[in-house]
Formats: C-alpha cells, sequence, structure tokens
C-alpha cells in the first residue's frame, strides 16, 4: 500500500483496522499499534495523518521540510506562544519522555468550535517538521516524543532532495503499474506537479494511452514490465468485500471513476441535509466491479451490525446469490468488530 491513512471515527471499526483486515482475514485490532513502538513504522502526514513504512524515512525528509515551512507560515498554527515556550513544550518532552497534548495546558484564544489550544498547535507544528514524532498512540491519544528519539539515525548515504523525489515517484508507480503524472503526485501529496511530470517523462515509463471506463481515451505512464505484470494478475476473486472509504485503493476519487465507472463521494463532512447517500457509506467490491454501497454503524450498546442504507449501482441486479454474499460479508465484518448482524436483505432496504 505504501501507506495507511488513520482516523479516529470507530463506525464499525476504525479505518486503519478494517483496511488492512480487508487485505489479511487474520487481522485483528490489537495488532497494529505495536508496530509503530516497535519503530517499523513512523506517523506522518501524506494527504493525511498516516503511518509510513521506515524504509521510507530517509525520503520523507523533504517532506518534514515542507509541512513544517507550511505549518510554521500558516495563520492557523500561529499558536500566541514565544519561541522561548515553544521550546518549554520540547525541553519538558525531552526530560519526562513521550507526553499527549493532555500533559499540557494553555488557554485558547477564542471560544469558536474548532478553536485549538496554544500548546497544541505549537506541538503540531513541530510534529509537522520532524523536531517531534509520534512515540505511541493508546486509545488513539497521540504520544509526542523528540524526533531523535523515535527516528533512526539517517544513513550516510541519505539520498538529497531531487534523488528522494525521484525514489517517492518510484515507490508510487510500484503501486499505481499504470498513471498519469498528477496520479503519481496524488499518491503521496509530497511533491509538486512540474518535478513529478519531469520525472515521468525523464524515466524508464513507457508513455501509454488507456481506455477508462466511460470509453474515452487518456494519456498515461506505466511501468516497463507492464504487459508481464498484467499477464500474471490471477482472476479476481468472487467474493463480495465491503471497503473502506478511506482505503487507498479509492483514495483518488477521480481515478476510481476512471478505472471502474465508481463515482463515489465521503459524506461524512457534507450537511445531513445535503447528503446523496448517508455519513459513513462503504463501497461494496465484487470481483473487479463496485456492484453498490452500504450506509453501516456498530451498536455497541446493543451489540449489532446494523445495515441503515444500501443501494444497487446502477445496472446491477442483487439476486439471491449476491445478497447472500453480502451477507456473509457483513456477519465477517461484525465478527472483526465485535458484534452480531443485525438482520439485513438488499431487498428491503433504502
Amino acid at each position: 500500500m505504501g501507506f495507511l491513512q488513520i482516523d479516529t471515527v470507530r463506525n464499525v471499526v476504525r479505518a486503519q483496522d478494517h483496511i488492512l483486515w480487508s487485505r489479511n482475514r487474520n487481522y485483528r485490532e490489537r495488532m497494529l499499534w505495536p508496530l509503530l513502538q516497535q519503530r517499523l513504522l513512523f506517523e506522518h502526514f501524506t494527504h493525511d495523518a498516516s503511518l509510513i513504512p521506515v524504509e521510507t524515512y530517509p525520503l520523507w525528509q523533504r517532506q518534514f521540510r515542507r509541512l513544517g515551512a507550511r505549518a510554521a507560515n500558516a495563520a492557523w498554527y500561529r499558536s500566541g506562544m514565544d519561541q522561548g515556550e515553544i521550546e518549554a513544550l520540547r525541553d519538558r518532552i525531552a526530560a519526562e519522555g513521550p507526553l499527549s497534548t493532555h500533559a499540557f495546558d494553555s488557554a485558547a484564544e477564542s471560544r469558536e468550535m474548532w478553536a485549538r489550544k496554544p500548546h497544541k498547535k505549537a506541538l503540531e507544528q513541530m510534529w509537522y517538521a520532524g523536531v517531534l514524532a509520534t512515540s505511541m498512540r493508546r486509545n488513539f491519544v497521540k504520544y509526542y516524543d523528540l524526533g531523535e528519539r523515535v527516528f533512526p539515525p539517517l544513513p550516510p548515504d541519505a539520498p538529497d532532495e531531487a534523488a528522494a523525489g525521484a525514489a517517492l515517484c518510484e515507490l508510487a508507480m510500484q503501486r499505481l503499474w499504470v498513471a498519469s503524472p498528477g496520479e503519481i503526485r496524488k499518491f503521496w501529496e509530497a511533491l509538486p506537479p512540474a518535478e513529478v511530470t519531469a520525472w515521468a517523462r525523464g524515466s524508464d515509463l513507457v508513455p501509454v494511452r488507456i481506455e477508462s471506463a466511460d470509453g474515452k481515451w487518456q494519456e498515461a505512464f506505466a511501468l516497463p514490465d507492464i504487459e508481464a505484470r498484467l499477464a500474471a494478475i490471477p482472476p479476481p476473486a468472487s467474493q463480495l468485500r465491503i471497503i473502506n472509504p478511506f482505503d487507498p485503493a479509492i483514495r483518488d476519487r477521480a481515478r476510481l471513476k476512471r478505472i471502474f465507472g465508481f463515482d463515489y463521494t465521503n459524506e461524512m463532512f457534507v450537511p445531513a441535509a445535503k447528503r446523496r447517500w448517508g455519513y459513513y457509506v462503504y463501497p461494496l467490491l465484487e470481483g473487479d466491479s463496485f456492484v453498490g454501497r452500504i450506509e453501516a454503524k456498530g451498536d455497541r450498546q446493543g451489540g449489532t451490525l446494523r445495515v441503515t442504507g444500501f443501494w444497487a449501482e446502477d445496472g446491477v441486479r442483487w439476486g439471491k446469490g449476491r445478497a447472500d454474499r453480502l451477507r456473509l460479508e457483513l456477519e465477517r465484518f461484525a465478527r472483526l468488530a465485535g458484534l452480531t448482524p443485525a438482520p439485513f436483505s438488499p431487498s428491503t432496504a433504502s
């Protein structure tokens, strides 16, 4: 995957757990965070907060510099603290070890809903710059420590900025196989468009034209061995799968629509009255086609997984076989969350 977006919302299970489970059904929620404490992963920002393999860390120095500078110059992160107060936060972490924001206190500058306390802004700004790092999470609460105590030492042959950018593009293409420069850039959201385009044109990638789901053609680039890779792909599994909205496979919504003809929007942050589908809607993937979407919610007090909305994709018939496959997947999903699926039938859902 390259990275794993993490999210605090536990609709059924948290996004990061659902994403990993969808690829390995033996995965359980307790398995992820020890990898961060074992320093096999580090947490930083791609398009959002993400866990990244530690092998990528030498390439990430430019992202620390870029995001650190952006946060330092952004009005949102102006904490009202002077440099001495900010250094005092760092010094306390240096002396006491990993601390969460709850260990500090400062008064918010306003009472607006989104107002954040100055110490939280200062800690986050240092986190973006790599001065601080996520040492661990407990109940999803982030604990900050000095970057030098979390990140591994940089190797003597660590790449410079240009080489790191090229390596990030290469890592993206190893996962995308075929992509436009815009899609390569969007994978990490860590590189400027002109740099990605120049890399693609100067690399050993093969220029190709790809047909979209709507029949239109688009210029793109492919890996040199793309034909061998495509020939080696096994037939898609017939099992129906519930896909998380934050899954990296569908994060690029324009690419998703171009390849699969599946038009998807995450409406979590859309006012309820303006939603077309629902708050937390999961795409349904069967084989290599998206066949529908469901809105589901874990009712922990009642111990059940409830489907509150169902929509078939245009032209997709939901007979007994497909409905049974969805019920089986709901049972598996419910077990992951420690819940029991409530009775559900696609024919009676909204």
